[in-house]
């Protein structure tokens, strides 16, 4: 099963959405939005963006020179591109406002 946005309130004129795995683990929360058409734009933008998004791998376990940073993707990037854009380049968003 997919994971799910829900777009909640946060005080009187805000809102924020949060993506939410099919085991209810949070995966991530969105900055506040004015309105609730902006939330869904937002989400909109998460849908786009991360299904074509390069992951970086920032952790250090593959330590590089300067000199190589425009190299191949490390193993790990690869995997995690591979998995994130199969699972995910295919799921529809229809938001309950």
């Amino acid at each position: 099963m997919a994971g799910i946005f829900e777009i909640a309130q946060a005080g009187d004129k805000a809102y924020f959405f949060r993506l939410t795995a099919a085991d209810g683990t949070v995966v991530a929360v969105s900055p506040l939005f004015s309105s609730i058409k902006s939330a869904a734009a937002g989400i909109n933008a998460v849908r786009e963006n991360a299904a074509t998004g390069l992951v970086v791998d920032h952790s250090g376990a593959h330590r590089r020179v300067a000199s190589s940073m425009f190299s191949t993707p490390s193993p790990v990037t690869s995997l995690v591109n591979r998995a994130f854009s199969h699972e995910y380049a295919t799921n529809e968003i229809a938001p309950r406002l």
